[in-house]
């Protein structure tokens, strides 16, 4: 699934980052942190794939 949002792509490549080792999960906040926890390396990096395009700065909802 793609991200919905640049914001979520940034976020989600925070996360891959961490789960990779690159950066410190301590230095992870917000929805960055909560994708660390809860999704798979492989998921995040479908969504820190994600072309920033065609999406929107921010999701509406």
């Amino acid at each position: 699934m793609p991200a919905r949002s640049e914001a979520q792509q940034k976020a989600a490549g925070a996360a891959l980052a961490a789960k990779r080792g690159d950066t410190k999960v301590s230095e992870l906040r917000g929805a960055a942190k909560e994708m660390y926890e809860t999704m798979t390396e492989e998921e995040l990096e479908d969504f820190a794939s994600t072309s920033h395009e065609d999406i929107p700065d921010r999701a509406d909802d």
